[in-house]
């Protein structure tokens, strides 16, 4: 009689929604570390000419699977294996890798302690997007030993279609190779919602689940598995009543995705008629296909620190002019408002970029507006760049953690410096360009009404707001259940904001997680809120909330909590 398996739930990051369920096929990781073998010195030659074969078949292996990706999502998405090109031609990296062999190291184990040491540094960076940037490193690294060994990694080619794959990590070529067998779905140990891999998997519509950390070591293949990528929930060997459970989950899941498919192109419109502008948050422009096919009328937030991630130095005026020229053309003719870099200490010093010291508390040190003031070159570049790319499409700028006025004018200084260069050279721009900032700092939202004398519009960050406000750290598990947006001191801020706004004749959008939760849209509604900035996958959901709301209900609903000091109450009313 077969012993009857035991139901393992895990919790991870929904990447890609969708509820799937099948069997597993378990791609192993292939751990390995290079053992150490002295090169004599007249072999070394030898040795260096194989690692340069070896980095010829990565760099094969990389574009070949760019052009697979761009033929099955487009150019926007084949970038994505651009990155790992770059990580392969890394200057300093190839130096460190050069100068073992030169010293006696063989080629694998140069490689492994070359890219061990990058991905060390990268450890205490606290910014999803760049942390998950040591994945593609480690990709890299396996690639070129799997080439200098001369073996292949486990391959897919065998799995059997409808399959659910399991990994410790997943690569673009896998997720490729999983689109081509058409599999289910997939889950994996590593990896957040910023990840290469979550990208595509978003792209293909592949429900997936990762960050499940010992997941791949406590499956096999042929597991019964259920997949939730609306939760971020992985069963192993769901139970008959689980099965019942989930049978119904997709059904009703399913009935809403076909609804919110429904209101891709219907206004974001309340029941007694008043339309609100519903906008998407990017962190690169592989997101900007995903934003239109959820319904977003223009991109609200675009966050450009992607752009310095694994270089020797910044990124040239050109480089900007390129990505913000297409980014905004590809959205067109709807806006794109593009954030100035939110890069910290904590970030810069592990990139190499300049001679910044660690800091002890990098989130309130020198990070954002700040850093831009003591490079202002750096800061000039990116202005530049965007400036030239508003000749050719909507564009609108936004300052991030502005905290006073003295900062706005600062900042509005070198704008106008790039501006007065840009016209002595005869280069294009609109010279009309709309300014805004970030209201995400206690002292910006309190002098709000001053700020907007200045600007053309507002954003508000709710994260660094709220978690300022409250003095919280979000990501503090001991305390992240003081977060709470709901507290009345961040709802009188808020009301606040938008009010001070509307009395200076511009208008305020909130770009923070807030906008993205359809529980708090009515009280936006109620408070004013123009704009709803959204990640992509929120956006029907926000339109969906909208397009149930009445603007009077709202309002009668706003000016009631306003007037409740417990939390708890709040909620009640709310609910």
């Amino acid at each position: 009689m077969t012993e009857k398996k035991q139901e393992i739930v895990y919790q991870g990051v929904a990447v890609s929604s969708g509820i799937v369920s099948g069997k597993v096929f378990l791609l192993a990781e292939q751990n390995f570390v290079p053992l150490h073998k002295e090169v004599p010195p007249d072999l070394r030659k030898k040795e260096l000419d194989r690692l340069k074969k070896a980095i010829a078949q990565t760099r094969a292996d990389i574009k070949t699977t760019s052009l697979k990706i761009d033929e099955m999502l487009g150019t926007n998405y084949a970038k994505i294996a651009d990155v790992q090109l770059l990580i392969l031609d890394d200057p300093i990296m190839r130096k460190d890798i050069i100068s073992m062999i030169e010293n006696g190291d063989n080629a694998e184990n140069a490689v492994y302690k070359a890219s061990d040491k990058i991905n060390r540094s990268f450890e205490t960076i606290g910014d999803e997007y760049f942390k998950e940037r040591r994945f593609d490193i480690q990709d890299v690294s396996k690639r070129l030993i799997e080439n200098l060994l001369g073996g292949t990694k486990q391959s897919l080619a065998n799995i059997e279609r409808d399959s659910i794959v399991v990994a410790h990590n997943l690569t673009p070529a896998d997720t490729v190779s999983i689109r081509e067998k058409f599999i289910k779905g997939f889950a994996t140990d590593i990896g957040g919602k910023t990840s290469h891999t979550a990208i595509i998997a978003q792209g293909f519509e592949i429900p997936a689940v990762v960050g499940l950390k010992n997941l791949s070591r406590a499956v096999k293949s042929g597991d019964d598995i259920i997949i939730d990528g609306n939760k971020g929930i992985v069963i192993i060997n769901p139970s008959a009543q689980t099965i019942s459970v989930y049978e119904k989950e997709f059904d009703i899941w399913f009935a809403e995705h076909q609804e919110l498919e429904k209101l891709k192109d219907l206004p974001a419109q309340t029941l007694d008629g008043v339309q609100i502008k519903l906008l998407a948050n990017i962190d690169n422009p592989d997101e900007t296909e995903y934003a239109l096919k959820n319904g977003a009328l223009g991109i609200g937030l675009y966050r450009t620190e992607f752009m310095y991630f694994n270089r020797v130095q910044v990124p040239t005026e050109e480089e900007h002019f390129e990505n913000y020229k297409k980014t905004a053309q590809r959205m067109s003719p709807f806006e794109t408002v593009i954030r100035t870099i939110d890069l910290g200490g904590d970030k810069l010093s592990k990139l190499g970029f300049l001679n910044i010291d660690e800091e002890s508390n990098p989130f309130m040190g020198l990070r954002a507006i700040r850093l831009c003031f003591k490079y202002p070159d750096i800061f000039l570049q990116q202005l530049r760049g965007i400036l030239r790319a508003s000749a050719f499409a909507k564009i609108k700028i936004m300052y991030p953690m502005i905290s006073g006025l003295q900062e706005l004018r600062m900042a509005n200084a070198l704008l106008q410096r790039a501006k007065d260069d840009l016209r002595k050279e005869k280069i294009d721009f609109d010279g009309d360009i709309e300014v805004g900032a970030m209201i995400e700092v206690p002292s910006a939202a309190i002098i709000t009404d001053i700020l907007a004398k200045e600007l053309d519009f507002v954003s508000i960050g709710t994260n660094d707001l709220i978690q300022y406000t409250l003095a919280v750290d979000r990501v503090n598990e001991t305390v992240a259940e003081l977060y709470e947006p709901l507290h009345p001191a961040i709802l009188r801020l808020l009301k606040k904001i938008i009010d001070d706004a509307h009395r200076a004749g511009i208008k305020a959008a909130m770009c923070g997680e807030m906008a993205g939760d359809p529980k708090y849209a009515s009280i936006l509604l109620g408070f004013g809120l123009d704009e709803f900035s959204v990640s992509s996958a929120q956006a029907p959901k926000i339109k969906r909330a909208i397009r149930n709301i009445k603007m009077s209900s709202a309002k009668l609903l706003s000016q009631e909590i306003l007037k409740i000091d417990d939390i708890k109450e709040i909620e009640k009313l709310l609910n």
